[in-house]
């Protein structure tokens, strides 16, 4: 079974269980890849993570119970995992954009969150520059922080803006964008701004430093204005290269991004020439 055959097993498995408790690690054994790539995958490819598509599928389930019986909204809030009529009554909100009392009583409009369908289209035809390289451990030192995988999109830009923010860009200019989940069964992971480390320079107070393993590394180039370059580059990787990789599958729960020094270039990383990288730990199947 291939890797987008495998997003479809997990997307059916989620409507199948829609409203019961469900694992990330039991969604992702259905697209046979382990949690951390498969939620960063199911990200790049589907537009939303594993816990946002979970929960407007469940919200739009709860809306549609609202309209066609006469069930309490109590029940429906458990039946789709709400604890409480408050927290049932927020998300509800923040999701249709009116009070589950409003759709009962006033005929209120809701919203709709159609389930994924996987579709198969001839795509492809481009050239995507990568290379296969052997890297012995390395040694990197940064800031880090613990995020979830369903918040990370928005709060890991901040982490950046804070730390040049607050002159720790001064001491680590940001060489590395590192995601590390070495389980690669958590529902967050470690991400680390950071440098190599060079053990003469010391470890300032508020930093930490981090053993990279040595690894088999997919090294995938990126040319043009971040991040719409990477952003691209990753979308890529998913949907058509490890797809269709024969020879390589990922290898750890480590990802990468090397980004050049944007005083190079004349626009600095919105450059139309600026130039970073992608790393994926790999090995043979």
């Amino acid at each position: 079974m291939g890797w987008i055959e495998g997003i479809g097993e997990a997307v059916t498995y989620i409507e199948e269980n829609i409203n019961k408790g469900m694992a990330i690690e039991d969604i992702a054994k259905k697209a046979l890849i382990s949690p951390f790539y498969f939620q960063k995958g199911f990200a790049m490819l589907c537009g939303c993570t594993v816990g946002e598509y979970i929960r407007q599928r469940r919200l739009t389930l709860a809306g549609s119970e609202l309209v066609s019986t006469d069930k309490k909204i109590i029940d429906i809030a458990l039946k789709y995992g709400y604890d409480s009529p408050d927290s049932f009554t927020k998300a509800f909100t923040r999701f249709h954009g009116v009070t589950p009392t409003a759709v009962r009583k006033d005929g209120a409009m809701i919203k709709a969150f159609a389930p994924l369908k996987i579709k198969f289209s001839l795509e492809g035809g481009y050239i995507m520059d990568y290379k296969i390289i052997e890297k012995d451990s390395f040694t990197v030192i940064g800031v880090s922080r613990l995020f979830k995988y369903d918040s990370a999109a928005g709060e890991i830009p901040r982490f950046w803006s804070e730390h040049y923010q607050t002159g720790k860009g001064k001491l680590v200019c940001g060489m590395y964008g590192i995601s590390i989940d070495e389980s690669m069964g958590s529902d967050e992971f470690e991400y680390l701004i950071a440098d190599n480390y060079r053990p003469s320079a010391g470890i300032p107070e508020g930093f930490v430093t981090k053993l990279i393993p040595k690894y088999t590394w997919a090294v995938f180039a990126c040319k043009g204005a971040m991040p719409e370059a990477l952003q691209e580059v990753q979308k890529k990787v998913f949907s058509e290269w490890l797809p269709n990789c024969k020879d390589y599958e990922i290898a750890a729960g480590y990802n990468i991004e090397m980004y050049t020094d944007i005083a190079d270039y004349p626009q600095g990383s919105k450059d139309e020439s600026y130039y970073s990288e992608i790393w994926i730990p790999v090995k043979k199947k």
